[in-house]
């Protein structure tokens, strides 16, 4: 091999390297959806519409529930996570206001979902489409909470570790009735909690047991429960869960969860999580215009108020499909074709309750 030759084919090789490496870089570089999403601090001002699934998805024309109401609080504030579908907004209130009326104090609201849903940064797996809620099992104390009260005040670990038990000395009847009172509504189709409170609602309900079906058993969950509501009118886009099983939930799969194999150490504690792997590839196409759409004017245009969804300041947006406007399942009172930016007639929300203790 002569010095031309010599000096050439490791040239060669440096320029095919460098050219592969160029090739790969776009998909290695591809920003992450948890990234895209968690930058968005308002939502996208277009008709409500939840898209794809619970755990893989986004949505568009979100509102936020107030930080105060007369039944609830909003906790962790600076996190941004108060936003959800107008529905599933509205159904949080009337829990609120029911729960007050059944002797519950107020609601404690934890994650709902990020402005524009699709992956968070940190935390659940789920909470992407607008329809899912956390609500602690902590009442809502007699005085408001400070914001640095809200960010750090830790809530009730209602179970024990060891035993997978609920504590005795927590539970209270008011419990059992904030469950039930959330699993009696048409739209909520699944409520978990840790395995301990199914148990604990297992051995104690008496009477009317079909409500126990909605509530499942699930890790964590042991400080508050998840609510979660089906897909609603107007989102064509929106994939079902499976339906619960027709029974109580309190034989053998509830029997599993007290068993050595669901509490092994994982295998593998170090595997990323998908939502740090999640790029806007793995999400609906739909996902790219809810990012891309123009949002409110401000957060409080995106503020649901009760009888009228908010009102905002964006570009003009397309006319929606027509859909029939009748409420979803009757209970909210939300019109199923709303959009979460214009206004709407009175359709009879309740007047909110005082505060109790007040």
């Amino acid at each position: 091999m002569n010095l031309l030759s010599a000096f050439r084919t490791p040239l060669l090789v440096a320029v095919l390297a460098a050219l592969a490496g160029f090739t790969a870089r776009p998909a290695a570089a591809e920003e992450r959806a948890k990234d895209l999403f968690g930058s968005k601090k308002l939502p996208a001002a277009t008709s409500a519409q939840s898209i794809g699934f619970y755990s893989k998805g986004c949505f568009a024309g979100g509102v936020a529930i107030p930080m105060d109401g007369p039944t609830w609080e909003v906790m962790r504030p600076s996190r941004n996570r108060r936003w959800g579908h107008p529905a599933m907004i509205a159904l949080i209130e009337k829990l609120s206001r029911d729960a007050a009326a059944d002797g519950w104090p107020g609601l404690l609201i934890g994650d709902i979902s990020q402005p524009r849903g699709g992956p968070m940064m940190t935390g659940h797996a789920s909470h992407q489409i607008g329809l899912d809620a956390d609500i602690w099992l902590t009442p809502m104390p007699s005085r408001p909470l400070s914001m640095a009260q809200r960010e750090s005040m830790s809530a009730t670990l209602m179970v024990d570790e060891k035993t997978h038990l609920v504590k005795d000395a927590l539970w209270t009847p008011q419990h059992t009735n904030l469950l039930k009172r959330a699993a009696s509504y048409a739209e909520v189709e699944r409520i978990l909690v840790n395995p301990g409170i199914k148990k604990k609602l297992c051995d104690t309900v008496k009477g009317d047991r079909s409500w126990l079906r909605k509530v499942r058993p699930f890790w964590g969950h042991d400080y508050h429960f998840h609510m979660r509501i089906g897909c609603q009118p107007g989102s064509p886009d929106c994939k079902a869960q499976e339906a619960t099983p027709d029974d109580d939930g309190c034989g053998k799969s509830l029997a599993w969860w007290f068993t050595e194999q669901p509490w092994r150490p994982n295998k593998n504690p170090d595997a990323p999580k998908a939502r740090d792997l999640m790029t806007m590839a793995n999400l609906p196409r739909e996902c790219r215009a809810v990012l891309d759409a123009p949002g409110p004017a401000s957060v409080e245009a995106a503020t649901y108020h009760g009888g009228a969804v908010p009102v905002a300041v964006a570009a003009p947006e397309p006319e929606a499909p027509s859909v029939p406007a009748t409420a979803a399942s009757g209970t909210t009172g939300l019109p199923a074709s709303v959009n979460a930016f214009t206004a709407t007639p009175e359709i009879g929300v309740p007047i909110p309750r005082p505060r109790p203790g007040n």
